[in-house]
Formats: structure tokens, C-alpha cells, sequence
């Protein structure tokens, strides 16, 4: 895939982007300050990045099975876990703001659909060990590896669910004792099943969800995707940071969308 377009979509992104300044929303407001502009550390962030250093020096050989749209790279049915930890686990300034994110709203369940080697899945579980996170991963032998990692740094309040998306959700939502507070969307870059998986968990979300979706500008598809979920009768208030687009369920707010940008020093990607 030509990252051209990618760039494009950036670049136009960049333009429409705002900042704190003119922003009328307290609740918005609030968030954009106290989490996606936030560059404190944590004490978790240390072991977790330890675990990516060791996985970028991993040259064990996966074979993947991939039922989403694909890698960006290319890459064929085998891969090391360094190429998997360098190209498609999430950077750990993204992965630090998720970390935030949970932190900030405390839920009770989170979603991940994703898991791929598990250092995401570990920032979401680290943020709030009272957490109950429910992370979906197709590959088992990518699996196998987060697992691993989950093990190594302690993280007992994490389910790994092995198998493809479109079993393994329903059974697994069907199943819910409470209300889905947190869900991070990185499974399948796609039209079709990104606004599926919106749908399956709808039901099960409060007005105090929040949704995120990843990789929102991956490709003309993805931004196809990201309008559909805007314009959504469920969806009030939604925040475009162009890695990642966060979707609310506030019932007495009006209908915004904000397109905020992220400043190098708060993502750093």
C-alpha cells in the first residue's frame, strides 16, 4: 500500500486540526488538557516498554493468520515478532494516551479488539487493575506471545479470547454481567466490519462510554468508516486525532466533532 495517500490525508488533517484555544465544550476541554495533551509518567510505562525492547530483539518466526485487511508492510504468512513489534504494535506514545484514557474514565470492562503481542493490551490493563479487559486476538500464534507478555508483567485482570472476530465477539458480548464502559477498535482496517463491530457493541454501551477507533485515516475505506460512525443516531460527540478517533455517548449533549491536534511533545509519533 502506497503511504502517498496516507500522507495526503494527513496533511489535510493537520489543516482542519485545532488546538485548546476556542474550544466551547467543558467536557472536551477537560480531556483534551488532563489526557491527550498529558506528558507525565507512570509508573507502569517502565516494565511495559522493557517488554517491547525485548520483543523488537525477538527473532522467533510467527505464522500469522490474518482475517483483516491486512499490514501496511506487505507482509507475508510468516513474520518475526521484531517486524511485528516495530510496524504493528501501537507506538508507545499512543499507547501511553490510551493508558490515559482508561486511567482518566476508570471502566469497569474494557474491549480491545487486537490484542496482536499485547503491549497495548498491557497499558489498558495497567491503567486499572479493577479493570475487567476482554482482549480479542485471531492469531493464535501471535496470541501464544501475548500471553507472554501478560504473564511476565503480572496482568491478572486481562482475558485473552483466541479466534476470529465474528465468532468470537457476540459469544463474548452475549455473556457481558455489565455495561462495556471502554472498547478499543484495532482488529479489522475496514468499512464493513468496523461499522459491524460498532453495531454488536452498541446494546451493551452507556452514556458514559467511550469508543476508540484506530487508525481512523488508515485508508480511504477507514475514512469512509469514520464519517458513517460520525453521522451515527447514537453517537453526540466524537474527537479526531487522526491516529485514533474518539466516539461519546453523552445523551444530553449536542451533536460535535472536533478535530484536535496532537502536538509532538504529547504523542510523539
Amino acid at each position: 500500500m502506497s503511504l502517498l495517500p496516507q500522507a495526503l490525508r494527513y496533511i489535510r488533517y493537520r489543516f482542519r486540526s485545532g488546538n485548546a484555544h476556542g474550544l466551547h465544550s467543558p467536557f472536551v476541554f477537560s480531556l483534551y488538557l488532563d489526557v491527550v495533551c498529558h506528558t507525565g509518567e507512570y509508573g507502569a510505562f517502565e516494565a511495559i516498554e522493557s517488554r517491547r525492547a525485548a520483543l523488537l530483539a525477538d527473532e522467533r518466526r510467527l505464522r500469522i493468520t490474518d482475517y483483516g485487511a491486512g499490514s501496511q508492510t506487505g507482509a507475508g504468512r510468516e513474520r518475526p515478532v521484531r517486524d511485528i513489534a516495530r510496524h504493528a504494535a501501537k507506538p508507545p506514545r499512543l499507547a501511553q494516551l490510551l493508558f490515559r484514557l482508561v486511567n482518566y474514565r476508570q471502566p469497569r470492562t474494557v474491549l480491545e479488539l487486537g490484542t496482536s503481542l499485547g503491549l497495548t493490551t498491557a497499558y489498558l490493563a495497567a491503567a486499572s487493575s479493577k479493570a475487567r479487559v476482554l482482549t480479542f486476538e485471531g492469531c493464535p500464534e501471535t496470541a501464544a506471545v501475548a500471553r507472554e507478555t501478560l504473564a511476565q508483567l503480572g496482568l491478572q485482570n486481562v482475558e485473552l479470547i483466541e479466534g476470529n472476530f465474528d465468532e468470537t465477539l457476540p459469544a463474548t458480548l452475549a455473556q457481558l454481567q455489565q455495561p462495556l464502559d471502554f472498547a478499543f477498535f484495532d482488529g479489522n482496517h475496514r468499512y464493513e466490519p468496523t461499522l459491524r463491530y460498532l453495531e454488536q457493541c452498541l446494546p451493551y454501551a452507556t452514556e458514559e462510554s467511550v469508543f476508540v477507533f484506530d487508525d481512523i485515516h488508515w485508508s480511504g475505506e477507514m475514512d469512509r468508516a469514520w464519517e458513517a460512525i460520525k453521522a451515527h443516531p447514537a453517537v453526540t460527540v466524537t474527537v479526531d486525532l487522526f491516529f485514533i478517533g474518539l466516539v461519546f455517548f453523552r445523551k444530553n449533549a449536542p451533536k460535535q466533532h472536533f478535530t484536535l491536534r496532537i502536538e509532538e511533545r504529547g504523542l510523539g509519533v
